[in-house]
């Protein structure tokens, strides 16, 4: 008897440890295709950033509002003032998607926002040199 309880024990033992290493690995490959897609360096961390202030991916920024390309602005209002006032609560609609629908819109703008941006100060001051300047004082008094 001792032995058949020592048996469901290791063959117990053996399945969660099985799983445990299944789900760890699956949560690594997650992590790291997130990390892929998020292009890493400074393009992952304006990436992060605008996903913590959203709450929200790009991605799921697109599917919700049904977009392929996040610079069609058109496409975009027209998707959201669509799915807005489909769920506008005196319609019968939901508060919740509504919402998603708007922070989705958000995050699009953000998006567009950042793309528009003006150039990093290291590439201005670069592109300042390279053209010419004008004399000094001193050069024109010789």
């Amino acid at each position: 008897m001792a032995k058949y309880i020592a048996q469901i024990i290791v063959l117990g033992a053996q399945a969660v440890g099985r799983a445990f290493t299944k789900a760890l690995r699956q949560e690594i490959a997650a992590s790291q295709e997130a990390a892929r897609r998020a292009g890493g360096g400074k393009q992952g961390d304006k990436s992060a950033e605008s996903n913590l202030r959203t709450g929200m991916t790009l991605e799921e920024a697109k599917q919700i509002l049904n977009i392929d390309d996040p610079k069609n602005v058109e496409a975009i209002l027209k998707n959201y003032e669509h799915l807005f006032q489909m769920n506008e609560r005196s319609k019968g609609g939901s508060f919740y998607l509504q919402s998603k629908v708007f922070r989705a819109k958000e995050r699009l703008d953000h998006e567009i926002k950042a793309q528009q941006a003006p150039k990093p100060k290291q590439e201005a001051a670069a592109e300042e040199t390279t053209q010419e300047e004008p004399p000094s004082r001193a050069r024109q008094r010789r």
